[in-house]
């Protein structure tokens, strides 16, 4: 098992929301990360398309764990806070929807500064698709971490 499929396997559990609205993780990486959210009755609103809870709830999971995966060496003693979050809608979301996540700076980059300052700050940017592949919302989320107290 990977360093990254722990953190998969973790976050699965350490965010039980994410999991009620059902966000599947699907990969991590190094400041990356996808996942998808199937669209279910509950997941849905009075029009019948993806309501924006839910769609905001699939992209700041997919945002964590781009994040978790950036800082894997050291992400069990950190605590990782969402400070902002800006999403815009770009069209109607029906279906399964599978979520992008990046970091604004590669691992190595946050890894040291949080060995240097003991905290960061970062954005992740996150494109959520339709299944066409369409682009349907565009997010950044805005992490804070620092050392556990």
């Amino acid at each position: 098992m990977t360093p990254y499929d722990m953190i998969k396997a973790h976050l699965e559990t350490a965010v039980p929301f994410a999991a009620h609205v059902g966000v599947k993780l699907l990969e991590i990486g190094d400041g990356t990360a996808s996942a998808e959210l199937v669209q279910r009755h509950e997941t849905s609103n009075h029009i019948g398309t993806q309501h924006a809870g839910a769609m905001f709830t699939l992209g700041e999971a997919a945002s964590g764990a781009a994040m978790a995966g950036a800082i894997a060496p050291v992400i069990m003693d950190m605590r990782p806070v969402a400070a902002m979050g800006q999403i815009t809608f770009k069209k109607i979301a029906e279906g399964t929807l599978t979520a992008h996540a990046k970091t604004s700076r590669p691992g190595s980059d946050l890894l040291s500064a949080l060995q240097e300052n003991g905290k960061v700050a970062f954005d992740v940017a996150v494109d959520i698709q339709n299944e066409a592949g369409e682009t349907v919302v565009e997010m950044q989320v805005n992490w804070h971490v620092s050392a556990k107290r």
